[in-house]
């Protein structure tokens, strides 16, 4: 079979800032790839018109024909209602009720799974990356929110019709900081990129974090995980403490999660950690191992994610190929 009639796979992550798309056939081999931002004035109209024409382009781009697309996986933020393939609710995008999937479907041609971008990330990881060989994988994915996602002997972890592990959405303290949604005193609202960023703001406008203030200021649009880590390496006291008390928390949450699940392998992922990686990951773990029930202490791990991006976008096409698969035999 010629190159150019092979099957394609187009793995696609909407993220809370960028939209990654990357093509694969069938042994995973790299196709092509695009990347746009997430732009915050997007609609949710206009922010799925920006999904079509994204993958379009990496088409076009990478003379991909149209007609061999096998399936497309997309995963999104927030809560999914699997059986429609649309995004229910996205806190910090501000989308509600679009239905993706049979957009995609109608401007493609193929069949089209969506899914949680955790739960892509997470499913990823365990495929490709440092989840392998794992039996119950749980992912904490911090990020302007806190994700999760879940794969239990191979599959991915979802309630009846509708994504679930909304780690992030949990209540793990007694705080009145709020993240998006009703409730307080969330893992998100203590520990999520966003927090950590309002936090060091302030840090910085007090003169507690004078590298911070001076390199970066107080903009929270410009204290990305970048800048939070380069204060830290440059002496930022007070910033540190404030990743490792998010750490702590998440570490809070790691617990409540290895005494209802057991898994045995805990993935962290997503911007913050790849660029603090050793700070905490090693934060969770202690906090983790000090407060779970003695009977589970060593019988889990928590590692870094090692594929970065790639890992919701390959997941995501990875959990499409396994389920368009898996219902071909059936059409028959």
């Amino acid at each position: 079979m010629a190159d150019n009639e092979k099957n394609i796979w187009i793995g696609f992550d909407l993220g809370g800032t960028k939209m990654l798309a990357i093509a694969y056939d069938d042994q995973w081999k790299e196709l092509g790839r695009r990347r746009r931002k997430t732009r915050g004035r997007d609609t949710s109209d206009s922010g799925a018109q920006r999904i079509v024409s994204t993958i379009t382009r990496l088409l076009e781009e990478n003379k991909l024909d149209k007609a061999n697309l096998a399936g497309i996986g997309i995963g999104c933020p927030g809560p999914i209602d699997l059986k429609k393939g649309s995004i229910l609710t996205t806190p910090n995008l501000g989308w509600d009720d679009v239905e993706i999937g049979s957009l995609l479907k109608k401007e493609f041609g193929c069949p089209v799974v969506v899914l949680n971008d955790v739960d892509a990330g997470v499913f990823g990881e365990y495929q490709f990356g440092s989840g392998k060989g794992s039996r119950c994988v749980v992912g904490i994915f911090p990020g302007t929110g806190v994700g999760g996602g879940c794969v239990y002997e191979g599959k991915i972890l979802q309630g009846a019709g509708i994504s679930c592990m909304e780690i992030g959405h949990t209540r793990i303290s007694s705080s009145n900081r709020a993240s998006g949604i009703t409730m307080s005193g969330t893992v998100e609202s203590e520990s999520s990129r966003l927090t950590i960023a309002a936090e060091a703001a302030k840090a910085a406008f007090r003169g507690d974090a004078p590298y911070l203030a001076k390199k970066t200021g107080t903009d929270l649009t410009e204290i990305r995980s970048g800048a939070i880590a380069d204060a830290i390496e440059n002496g930022d006291k007070s910033i540190k403490k404030l990743v490792e008390g998010a750490a702590e928390t998440i570490g809070l949450a790691v617990v409540n999660i290895v005494h209802i699940l057991a898994p045995d392998k805990i993935i962290l992922g997503g911007g913050l950690v790849e660029a603090m990686e050793s700070l905490i990951v090693d934060t969770v773990k202690k906090t983790a191992k000090a407060n779970v029930m003695s009977v589970y202490k060593d019988r889990f791990e928590v590692v870094a994610a090692k594929l970065g991006d790639d890992a919701g976008v390959l997941g995501a096409a990875a959990w499409a190929k396994e389920q368009i698969q898996a219902v071909k035999p059936s059409e028959g």
